[in-house]
């Protein structure tokens, strides 16, 4: 019995039919916060001084970007947080694999680290104030400490959780310790390490609105401040909003990156096949 290929759906029609109802659940809980918030200040529960309508903040937003002051602000906040995860990430993938592939190096490093993880990062604002004046550097600074920490655990606790099979086969097949570390336990490890830049990139905004409190002239956060000087609300509500959507836009960069490297994992292929 012959089957006519034209009576079946392409795989790229379903997907495509399948986006619009899963991008509907996605908006569906913003949504009701958004009907909610739109219903408690129109029916007079809220002052419109401390929480603007719905309508107010999207004006604002709007006004922001047509006046020229949203863009360069928001590629300022942008290139603060690259330098400080570029930097944190980097110091962070050095001493997780100086720790987890050695004795020594877990020896010497892990302890000083783990305290130094303890220590409340935004709190060491003053001294950065006085190391580095109040210019680009201590923002800089305290970005790369909210970033380093989540990659250092998750990148040691991935290397120190590679599959000791996996180990002994590439033994088996005569690789040296250098060729399994970059063939087995690296590659092995890239799961847990993506895990940590998800966790450091939002680490790494929480620490950037602090940040950009400290005698800022530029960025979102100088928005939000100089909005408070003037009692204005909406264009509070405009920062803290960019500030949720660049985390939701960098934590959907890295899971697309995610599924892309790991694309072989079953359970990437089920949610590619759903």
């Amino acid at each position: 019995m012959s089957v006519s290929l034209t009576a079946l759906p392409a795989t790229g029609t379903m997907r495509r039919r399948f986006v619009p109802v899963r991008l509907l659940r996605q908006l569906m809980v913003p949504g009701a916060i958004i009907a909610l918030w739109y219903a408690l200040t129109v029916h007079g529960y809220f002052d419109a001084q401390t929480m603007p309508t719905p309508q107010a903040v999207g004006l604002s937003f709007w006004q922001l970007i047509v006046t020229g002051q949203m863009w360069p602000n928001l590629l300022i906040s942008l290139q603060r947080v690259a330098l400080g995860l570029a930097f944190g990430g980097s110091l962070g993938i050095i001493l997780a694999l100086a720790s987890s592939l050695s004795r020594f190096g877990e020896d010497s490093i892990d302890a000083t680290v783990q305290m130094a993880r303890t220590l409340p990062h935004l709190a060491l604002i003053p001294l950065m104030i006085l190391w580095f004046g109040i210019g680009e550097t201590p923002k800089i600074v305290l970005i790369a400490l909210g970033s380093l920490f989540p990659i250092y655990l998750n990148l040691f606790s991935a290397v120190r959780a590679a599959d000791p099979k996996l180990i002994e086969a590439a033994s088996t097949l005569g690789l040296s310790h250098v060729e399994t570390i970059f063939h087995v336990i690296l590659p092995a490890a890239v799961p847990g390490f993506l895990v940590g830049l998800r966790q450091a990139l939002g680490a790494s905004w929480i620490s950037l609105v602090v940040a950009e409190q400290i005698n800022a002239s530029s960025g979102i956060g100088y928005l939000v401040m100089n909005a408070r000087d003037f009692l204005r609300t909406d264009i509070i509500f405009d920062g803290l909003i960019v500030y949720a959507l660049l985390g939701l836009a960098t934590d959907q960069a890295v899971r697309a990156l995610e599924r892309y490297l790991l694309a072989w994992r079953p359970s990437i292929i089920a949610a590619k096949g759903a």
